[in-house]
């Protein structure tokens, strides 16, 4: 792909902005609409995503937005911190069952293990994703589980 002075300028202005933006957030999930110093960058980030994608970035700028800590798949990444958060849960609480208003570390750990719930009722939830979750013992029909306990009070309770 050639590029003339003004498009290659242009490319490292951006890249150096988002240099800037990790050093100063620590990561480099720019929102899609983040402007920094005036120029685009959530949207120019996009682009090279697309352009990725599509195997049309130029393997020097693919090169230099790995070395600045770019990850290509956003999606992937937030499914790693969030499980992580998950084993954490685990680990700490003994069990996988997350209520669904509980937060960790600021984000809405319930909500997004429901999420994978609906997701493997939907049959959308890739497998390996699904092993893991049942590596750490995530319990898939959390309301049936409920149900079964409660029944299980139900009954000691009449024995009396």
């Amino acid at each position: 792909m050639n590029y003339n002075v003004t498009t290659r300028i242009s490319w490292d202005e951006m890249a150096n902005l988002l240099r800037v933006f990790k050093e100063r957030e620590g990561h480099c999930n720019v929102p899609f609409v983040h402007t920094e110093d005036g120029k685009n960058l959530g949207i120019w980030l996009e682009k090279q995503r697309q352009q990725k994608k599509k195997g049309k970035l130029d393997i020097c700028h693919e090169t230099q937005l790995k070395d600045i800590g770019l990850m290509w798949d956003i999606h992937s990444e937030r499914w790693e911190k969030n499980y992580r958060r998950l084993v954490k849960f685990q680990q700490r609480e003994g069990h996988s069952n997350v209520p669904h208003a509980h937060t960790e570390d600021g984000m809405k750990l319930g909500t997004w293990l429901n999420t994978q719930r609906q997701q493997k009722k939907k049959r959308k939830l890739n497998g390996s994703l699904e092993k893991r979750l049942d590596d750490v013992e995530v319990v898939w029909g959390a309301h049936s589980e409920q149900w079964d306990k409660s029944y299980f009070l139900l009954v000691k309770f009449q024995q009396r």
